[in-house]
């Protein structure tokens, strides 16, 4: 009898190491299946970098006297801590952004601006070019943001330009003090649409040497886009030949081919682009943004 109790016993006890083994091996697969290792995929950032080469222009700041920065310093926007404000990249829509508000302006300007100018030799301002010589300005833009006046309307801001040019004889020919001469194009942001202003000369009979006074031309009634863009991207182009000057917007052409157009043939010119802002509102600002810039002659 004692015989059997004892085997009796044995059994029952390799049966419960068994099942607690068994029980542990169980255990442990479940919290394996419950816990597997995840490995995340890698975060890829994509940057993208706005089409426009800025070996041929220099810039004007709202800063300064104003402060200017010409090739190459210009070529280092991104790091240039006196550019770094006004003329950076957003790298995530592609774009250069010009940022401006009411600040130093230049001599000939009551309004301040970020905008580039066109230099055909980097550095220098005294190589420029004819209607006769032609030239193509074409951008890739938007208006990104701009505050509001008084009665609630957009500020405006001057995105492209055609300015002209006194040669330094032409200055000495009429005694002024420097070669500024008017700009024949203006093209305006204003309030979501697109503003073409050109300039018309006052006396169709005037000397030559009498049409090179500022004085002598006035503005032209203006002509507006009809499509409104708004905040939205757009193109804008502006072919200029011998008594010819076409600006497109989105396709749509406008053309002046008149009698102002070949009289100005007798001025240099050279292009700008960027935020002319054309206000003095105190807490003014806008932000333009250029996704492509490019000019031929």
């Amino acid at each position: 009898m004692k015989l059997f109790y004892k085997t009796y016993f044995s059994i029952l006890l390799i049966v419960s190491v068994v099942l607690t083994i068994s029980c542990q091996d169980s255990s442990t697969d479940v919290i394996i299946d419950d816990d597997p290792i995840v490995i995340d995929d890698p975060v890829i950032t994509n940057y993208i970098l706005p089409d426009i080469d800025l070996s041929n222009w220099k810039v004007t700041l709202p800063i300064g006297n104003p402060t200017e920065v010409i090739p190459p310093q210009i070529l280092n926007y991104a790091t240039n801590e006196t550019l770094k404000p006004f003329m950076y990249n957003d790298s995530i829509k592609g774009a250069l952004v010009f940022y401006t508000y009411p600040g130093a302006s230049t001599t000939n300007s009551s309004y301040s601006r970020t905008e580039l100018r066109e230099q055909m030799v980097p550095g220098s301002n005294h190589t420029n070019w004819t209607f006769s010589q032609g030239g193509n300005m074409k951008g890739t833009l938007a208006m990104s943001e701009i505050t509001k006046d008084a009665d609630d309307d957009y500020h405006r801001s001057i995105i492209m330009q055609i300015h002209g040019r006194l040669t330094n004889e032409q200055r000495d020919l009429i005694n002024e003090d420097d070669n500024n001469a008017p700009p024949m194009l203006k093209i305006y942001w204003t309030n979501g649409k697109v503003r073409v202003k050109t300039k018309v000369l006052n006396n169709l009979n005037a000397t030559d040497t009498e049409m090179l006074y500022t004085s002598a031309w006035g503005d032209d009634a203006g002509y507006t886009f009809p499509e409104y863009v708004g905040f939205d991207k757009f193109t804008l182009e502006v072919k200029v030949s011998e008594g010819r000057m076409e600006v497109i917007m989105n396709g749509v052409s406008k053309v002046y081919d008149d009698i102002h157009i070949q009289k100005w043939g007798i001025f240099e010119n050279y292009f700008k682009a960027g935020n002319y802002l054309v206000t003095q509102d105190i807490g003014a600002n806008a932000k333009v943004e250029y996704y492509k810039l490019e000019v031929s002659h």
